[in-house]
C-alpha cells in the first residue's frame, strides 16, 4: 500500500447522487449497467457504465443514492462515454457492491 498526503486525497472529489435512470448495456465488454445520476445543481446529471450486474438490476437502481468520484475525466467505454466512476467495494466473489450513505443526504455532498 503507498502512502498519499491529506492533500492528494482532497484532489478526488467524491459526490453523493441519485439514480435517476439506469439501462442494461450489453455492447459492453462485460456485463455493467448505464447509470444517469444527478449530483445537484452544482454539478447536475452526469453519466457512468459500471460492471454491478452481479448484485443489481437497472429497475432496482433508480432512486438510490450513491458516491462516486466526479473530478475524473471523461471515459470512453464502448459507445458511450462515462463521466463519473461509482464506487463499490467487492464482496468474497469479487463482485461489486455500491457505496451510499445510509440515510439520505443532499444531493452533490461531499465525502468528508
Amino acid at each position: 500500500m503507498s502512502e498519499i498526503s491529506f492533500d492528494d486525497f482532497l484532489k478526488v472529489d467524491v459526490r453523493v447522487g441519485t439514480v435517476l435512470r439506469a439501462e442494461p448495456y450489453p455492447e459492453a465488454r462485460k456485463p455493467a449497467i448505464k447509470l444517469w445520476i444527478d449530483f445537484g445543481d452544482e454539478i447536475g446529471e452526469k453519466k457512468t457504465s459500471a460492471q454491478i450486474t452481479a448484485h443489481y438490476q437497472p429497475q432496482t437502481l433508480v432512486g438510490r443514492q450513491v458516491m462516486a468520484v466526479v473530478n475524473f475525466p471523461p471515459r470512453q467505454i464502448g459507445k458511450f462515454m462515462s463521466e463519473v466512476l461509482v464506487l463499490g467495494m467487492p464482496d468474497e466473489n469479487g463482485e461489486v457492491v455500491l457505496v451510499g450513505p445510509d440515510q439520505t443526504v443532499p444531493l452533490g455532498g461531499r465525502l468528508h
